[in-house]
């Protein structure tokens, strides 16, 4: 018989999910005439229910629950990656948004180092597991939140006081660089580390109570707060060639302060929610043995995040001995990269992750297996063509976005180059992402950092490559492509492993849809680059651009995902059937 899990004071039961209900509203269809014909007082013979399987009756569900997420996490993207943009065009990409986007880096390095990397990826199965306690798990939870809040807050004071010493290890000097300007950055910035893992680990408790959307909806409260910076540092008086030679500066302290007041209030616009959840928070020290298994699985992922980020260091020295610009262009051009995998791939991890969690602690490897399977097919459909459309239309994209205001034509046509030769690498780097998702949901977080010492073995040989053969100006070129063909070494080994760990991965299939996707996907990119040759010289460098950019991205896009609704593939099918629907009614 169906028994619900205990439910904890206070909290609420997660919205009805018409899917999962379905088996249970026909049960009560085919029961209805036998309890009505049964005398009262007498026991009715037991009716076993089914568990629904996995795979494809789930699948509507958990696009379901990634679309909704996809909203808010569509949002966040976009005004996160305009206040860049913002920033580019009243800074411009040089000395200044260089340093800045040293120092903006060192906090998300750091909380990585501490505490971030493990939240985000082992917390939130051990969370979802806690949750069978006789408490519904808020004792573990009060321990986990009052041991990172500790821990962050001491961080947060040792790193700011280090601060000189953490950019000199970022930044190489023999470049165009300026270590001193980014250290005052750093300064202002440094802080924010407590509020970076703290809203760390609050998105992971309510992801783990299946609420989803306030953790997707904080960045934009973040970038909101930035837009309003940004718009005072453009009003601060100052000559944009001349480089600020002290930390009290209008322009260091305005820029700083409201980066840091925007880490803040993305942190508390969790609070509210979390209390409606019924959660209440109390300090409550002590280890017992939950957090004893989360300190072994940690162990494994510090390990895995310090290998990643020996690897980021290398990756900012390279680019910081390069040309000017040449980091800030890398941090552009990589969130123009991740835009697409942070609307769609994170939206399918976020709602995948509990579902996950729960089939490993069932150890029902043949449901983690069909989620793996479907999202791993859903990623390749969504993704293989919008990294196609980048590849052809990288050029007028950075040139569109980053040549206005004081951007230079030139710093924008080399950011859309270092996005199209990197586009080839969205679909391995998502893959990767779910990949070690499935690890952790198996609490197996050694493979991921195994996996990770091979692709950072991989990776800095090559960087030093890119810097000693290619000029400066295009070390940044390099430095992308070798991210990419690293995603890519990741993928193909994380598939392997898994296929050791599980057996069968149903990878025939996934193949098929990748095969299907790469053939629609050339057709979207051959369709694409022949509207880009009608579009005229005349319209000038930018004006060019914009056109490009609308044609090339509508035609590409329309096509490839043509090509797969002819082709009938099925995880396409509820998109077509909603489609038909909306013509329909129109």
């Amino acid at each position: 018989m169906f028994i619900p899990r205990r439910v904890p004071p206070g909290a609420r039961w997660p919205a009805a999910d018409p899917d999962v209900l379905r088996p249970y509203d026909e049960l009560a269809t085919r029961m209805m005439p036998r309890i009505a014909a049964e005398p009262i007082g007498e026991r009715l013979p037991e009716v076993q229910l089914e568990r629904p399987k996995a795979g494809a009756e789930q699948a509507p569900s958990l696009a379901r629950s990634s679309g909704r997420m996809a909203i808010a996490t569509l949002t966040s993207r976009i005004t996160g990656f305009a206040w860049k943009v913002m920033l580019a065009w009243v800074a411009t990409l040089g000395v200044l948004y260089d340093s800045f986007t040293v120092a903006n880096t060192l906090p998300l390095i750091i909380n990585e180092l501490l505490l971030g990397g493990v939240l985000t990826s082992v917390v939130v199965p051990l969370l979802v597991r806690s949750q069978d306690d006789d408490d519904g798990g808020e004792a573990y939870t009060q321990r986990l939140l009052t041991m990172a809040i500790t821990v962050l807050g001491i961080g947060a004071i040792v790193s700011t006081a280090a601060a000189p010493w953490l950019t000199a290890l970022l930044m190489n000097d023999t470049g165009d660089a300026n270590p001193q300007l980014a250290t005052w950055f750093a300064y202002l910035l440094l802080p924010g580390l407590l509020f970076y893992g703290l809203f760390a680990v609050l998105s992971a408790i309510l992801n783990a109570k299946q609420i989803f959307g306030p953790a997707q909806w904080a960045p934009v409260v973040n970038n909101l707060v930035i837009f309003a910076t940004i718009g005072a540092f453009a009003l601060v008086p100052g000559d944009p060639t001349i480089v600020p030679t002290q930390m009290s500066d209008p322009q260091v302290l305005v820029l700083g302060i409201g980066v840091l007041t925007a880490m803040v209030a993305q942190a508390l616009f969790l609070l509210p929610p979390l209390r409606r959840s019924g959660f209440r928070f109390q300090w409550r020290w002590g280890i017992d043995d939950r957090l004893k298994e989360f300190g072994g699985l940690a162990l494994w992922i510090l390990g895995y995040v310090a290998v990643s980020q020996v690897g980021m260091v290398i990756n900012t020295r390279v680019l910081t001995a390069g040309a000017a610009g040449g980091p800030s262009i890398y941090s552009n051009a990589w969130l123009l990269f991740q835009l697409p995998y942070g609307v769609i791939g994170v939206s399918l991890l976020t709602a995948l992750m509990p579902r996950m969690s729960r089939a490993a602690a069932d150890r029902d490897y043949r449901r983690l297996i069909g989620d793996l399977s479907y999202g791993s097919r859903l990623t390749t459909l969504l993704l293989l063509p919008v990294s196609a459309v980048m590849a052809v239309a990288g050029t007028s994209i950075g040139i569109a976005l980053f040549a206005l205001g004081r951007g230079s034509v030139a710093d924008a046509e080399r950011l859309g180059e270092a996005l199209a030769v990197s586009a080839f690498g969205l679909l391995p780097y998502a893959l990767v992402m779910l990949q070690m998702r499935v690890f952790y949901a198996m609490k197996d977080s050694r493979t991921p950092t195994l996996i990770m010492v091979v692709m950072t073995a991989v990776k800095i040989p090559l960087l030093y490559l890119a810097s000693s053969q290619l000029s400066p100006v295009n070390v940044v070129l390099g430095v992308m492509m070798v991210n990419s063909l690293v995603f890519v070494v990741g993928a193909v080994m994380g598939q392997v492993w898994l296929w050791v760990k599980l057996g069968n991965l149903r990878s025939k299939r996934v193949l098929g849809v990748i095969l299907f996707t790469v053939v629609a996907s050339g057709l979207g990119v051959l369709a694409a680059a022949l509207v880009g040759m009608l579009v005229p010289d005349a319209l000038g460098p930018i004006g060019q651009a914009w056109v490009k950019l609308f044609l090339q991205g509508a035609v590409g896009i329309g096509v490839s995902f043509g090509v797969l609704l002819a082709l009938k593939v099925d995880e396409l099918a509820p998109v077509k059937r909603r489609i038909t629907q909306l013509l329909g009614r129109a």
